[in-house]
């Protein structure tokens, strides 16, 4: 009972660094990292069982990065200047989306002539998850300059 209670001591001792960009920016990273690996077997699999082709890949997925890019200008963010952090919130909208998706792509899955569906759906999800994170990571990097968290870089000038 003891070391439950020091774990939850532990636990809620990192609460606010994990409110910070950083670990969100990561977490989300390492999210997006895992569901790639996984959708990458399952198109693999069905690739290999000509359900669904590479070619196709790219395309879909360069089609939702800028829907997940728009997506980011939604993610409750503030700039707090005692901690000179940004402060991430959760999305609702961004997690309701991303679960029901998986949820259509887990069901489509089981039923062969729908697995071109899960194909896409697998390639949209990884779409807005990148274009999400790249937008999150822009708005941090304005915000943290914005209020002098971080000095703007000089411009380098090269000699020829």
């Amino acid at each position: 009972m003891v070391k439950v209670e020091r774990i939850l001591s532990l636990l809620n001792s990192f609460r606010p660094e994990m409110k910070k960009s950083r670990f969100k920016i990561w977490l989300r990273a390492a999210l997006l990292v895992q569901f790639s690996g996984i959708f990458t077997l399952f198109l693999y699999r069905d690739i290999s069982n000509g359900y669904f082709n590479w070619r196709w890949v790219t395309p879909i997925l360069l089609l939702f990065v800028p829907i997940g890019f728009l997506m980011s200008r939604i993610v409750p963010m503030q700039a707090n200047q005692d901690t000179k952090a940004v402060t991430l919130s959760i999305d609702r909208i961004y997690l309701v989306l991303i679960w029901l998706l998986v949820i259509i792509k887990v069901v489509t899955g089981q039923i062969p002539s729908l697995i071109i569906i899960a194909d896409v759906i697998m390639c949209a999800i990884i779409g807005l998850m990148s274009g999400r994170l790249s937008g999150i990571c822009i708005r941090v990097r304005h915000l943290k300059v914005q209020n002098g968290f971080l000095r703007k870089k000089a411009s380098i000038k090269r000699k020829i």
